[in-house]
């Protein structure tokens, strides 16, 4: 008995504090306002893929004597290729033949360098030996995260100096925030359908800087301040 009258009189202390603090924030004068905020930024990651086909014409190159080729190209152009270099797929189809019957190999490479200048090297070094089955997938930045926590910092920023401009029309002042709710935070990566590159279509002098749209990332938060 006497440990249940403890934690009765433990509760009650409780719920008269509670009665006696501070008031919730939503009982406070408060101002609820929205804040934005976005930045353009240069791509430093461009995605090429490569398709590499088998040909079953004796007077074509196999898909082996094409990887080589292009592997030694990209060389030539400073990339990477254990790092920056990949296979993202490979298949196989048989086909029939009047004959035979032929296996048929593809593969697919991914190949990423990091200006326009090298992208637009890539593709006239793929078209000098054979390949022209290639595009620019996508368009991304090594520092997104970067980018993303600096636009958040902003919107929030944005966000109290509109409560202060506002509060100050009615001879008041924008206080301490009491919510913060980040409402959208969003950086889209530009893919293959809305940026393509055919290098045939294109002379030399073109083909030999690309120049990229710039990527976006934005933020948009909601807070209240506390009206003084």
């Amino acid at each position: 008995m006497k440990k249940v009258f403890t934690v009765v009189a433990l509760l009650t202390s409780m719920a008269l504090f509670a009665q006696t603090g501070e008031k919730n924030f939503i009982d406070k004068n408060y101002i609820e306002v929205t804040g934005k905020s976005e930045m353009e930024f240069t791509p430093d990651k461009i995605y090429i893929q490569v398709l590499l086909n088998e040909k079953d014409s004796k007077n074509k190159n196999a898909i082996s004597e094409q990887e080589r080729q292009m592997l030694q190209k990209l060389q030539s152009l400073g990339i990477d290729t254990k790092k920056d270099v990949m296979i993202k797929d490979l298949a196989s189809n048989l086909k029939n033949g009047f004959l035979s019957k032929d296996v048929l190999l593809s593969k697919q490479y991914q190949i990423i360098v990091h200006d326009g200048k090298t992208a637009g090297q890539v593709f006239l070094a793929l078209e000098e030996i054979g390949l022209s089955n290639a595009n620019i997938e996508k368009l991304e930045s090594s520092k997104i995260e970067e980018y993303r926590q600096e636009v958040k910092i902003k919107a929030i920023k944005a966000a109290k100096e509109k409560a202060q401009l506002l509060t100050e029309a009615i001879g008041q002042n924008a206080g301490k925030a009491l919510f913060i709710q980040e409402q959208n935070v969003f950086a889209r990566p530009v893919y293959a359908n809305t940026v393509m590159y055919e290098a045939k279509a294109r002379g030399a002098a073109d083909a030999a800087d690309l120049n990229f749209e710039n990527l976006k990332v934005e933020a948009t938060v909601v807070c209240r301040f506390e009206i003084l």
